[in-house]
């Protein structure tokens, strides 16, 4: 594969737009959970995470786990807590086990704003939340779980556009109930090739081949094993795949376009196995 071949194309419009909502969201609220892919730990966060949030106390969430390699992502969440100085919590993309979690720690991580406005001779009120995260990380669906509870909207808030909504979570947690996008703006394109490895770039700004070929090299450093095993190939190639699976063209030659797709489809629905695809840093 021709390193050239494998470039993420970005779009600066919808960068921009994406920042200027998001900006406007975080005005609202007293504390951010930051939802991450839990097979990219690293790369499915933003880089300048600190100065797009300020001093917004930050609870970070390892979702998809059900997705990744669990053997290691408890060392990846001691690795996170280190270096972000905020918790970490692993949570499911299906079930609601980590959410009295999510719940108990966002409202104690509120407490010091809430604090504040008490001294001023405010009443005390619910700690505002909002989940952000990359586009496909899960977003949407860690707002139901919090939601499912409860159906209790409470309307748009003073100074705030009516699209948006709060939820009542409990007598102590709202949550905005739209999710914040973090624009997926990137300059490593190892990390841009990863994040469209889990569909948080649009299918439009790649080629399917060179991704395919790139996430099968990665693949192959690391759990080479029980994927050759799955494809039943010694050489993770997408030729050797499409000629064990007999996807060949007219005249003979492999239909490496279709394998790249079903290899995609077969890595993010988890049946080639559970991995993680980023290299856990010394600490």
């Amino acid at each position: 594969m021709k390193k050239d071949k494998l470039h993420i194309h970005w779009y600066p419009g919808h960068i921009a737009k994406a920042e200027r909502q998001l900006k406007e969201q975080l005005g609202l609220v007293d504390v951010v959970i930051e939802v991450r892919d839990a097979r990219l730990p690293l790369s499915s966060g933003y880089t300048n995470i600190k100065k797009l949030l300020g001093d917004k106390p930050r609870l970070l969430l390892l979702n998809k786990s059900d997705l990744a390699d669990k053997s290691i992502l408890k060392d990846w969440c001691e690795y996170l807590e280190k270096i972000t100085d905020c918790p970490v919590i692993i949570s499911e993309a299906k079930g609601s086990r980590d959410l009295s979690e999510v719940i108990k720690i966002s409202v104690e991580l509120a407490e010091p704003k809430i604090q504040i406005l008490i001294a001023k001779g405010l009443l005390r009120r619910p700690a505002r939340v909002m989940v952000v995260g990359m586009p496909n990380v899960g977003k949407s669906s860690i707002i139901n779980k919090l939601t499912k509870s409860s159906k209790t909207k409470i309307g748009a808030k003073a100074g705030v556009t009516r699209q948006q909504q709060w939820v009542r979570i409990n007598p102590k947690l709202d949550l905005l109930d739209t999710p914040g996008i973090i624009p997926t703006r990137q300059d490593d394109q190892l990390q841009a090739t990863k994040l469209a490895f889990v569909s948080s770039v649009s299918e439009n700004a790649y080629s399917s081949e060179p991704v395919a070929q790139a996430l099968l090299d990665i693949l192959g450093e690391k759990y080479h094993s029980s994927v050759s095993e799955y494809y039943k190939v010694e050489h993770l190639t997408l030729s050797d795949i499409a000629i064990s699976r007999n996807w060949i063209l007219k005249g003979g030659s492999p239909d490496t376009e279709r394998t790249s797709k079903y290899i995609l489809k077969d890595y993010r629905e988890g049946r080639i196995g559970l991995f993680v695809l980023d290299d856990l840093p010394d600490f």
